[in-house]
Parts: C-alpha cells; structure tokens; sequence
C-alpha cells in the first residue's frame, strides 16, 4: 500500500530532485507533487511525497521529520485525505438571505 506524506516547510531553493535524493533514504519515491499557486505558479513550500510501502512511509516520517533540507527544516507527516469542496456559484460566495435587494435610488 502506497502511502502520501504531507511535506512542509520545504526551502524554495529546493528542487524535486533535492527532495528524491532526500526522501529516498527510506525507501522508493513514487511520486512528488509541490504545491503551487495557481496564477503565478510560485512554489508555496510544500508538497507531496509517495512512498512505494506504509513501512518506508514510517521511516521517511521517523528520520525526516525535523531534517535539514538546504536551508530549513522540514516537517514530515501522514497526509490527510482530502475533503471535498462543495462547488460556488459563478459570482462569488454570495449567501441568500431570503430578503430581496434594496431598492435602486434614483431613476426607475
């Protein structure tokens, strides 16, 4: 069972393969995903790391946790599951209220 760690506090002068190298001392990587922000694709110091086993995934998180990675130091954890969002409407996060609009003022 492959299992996802949550990455955090990671230096935005380290690179994917800075990370693989690193993580890789507990076992296989099958995968990483860096988070970055959606417009400007800025790296946001944080990511996810796949390991190929749950026991290289609890070694990655007893040896890396706290571990220097460039220029800071990381934190290791189980990822949590991601919720669901409930889609919003085109128009923003406007809530009804049940009361109808003010009246315009001026011109009808």
């Amino acid at each position: 069972m492959k299992i996802e760690l949550y990455v955090g506090s990671i230096s935005q002068k380290a690179t994917e393969e800075d990370i693989r190298n690193l993580f890789s001392i507990s076992g296989t990587v099958t995968s990483i995903h860096l988070i970055r922000d959606a417009q400007t694709q800025e790296f946001k110091g944080c990511g996810y790391v796949r390991m190929s086993t749950a026991e290289q995934a609890r070694d990655a998180i007893e040896t890396l946790d706290g571990a220097l990675l460039i220029d800071k130091v990381i934190s290791v954890s189980v990822a949590r599951p991601q919720t669901q969002k409930p889609k919003q409407a085109a128009g923003g996060d406007r809530r009804r209220t049940g009361q109808s609009r003010p009246p315009r003022s001026g011109k009808k």
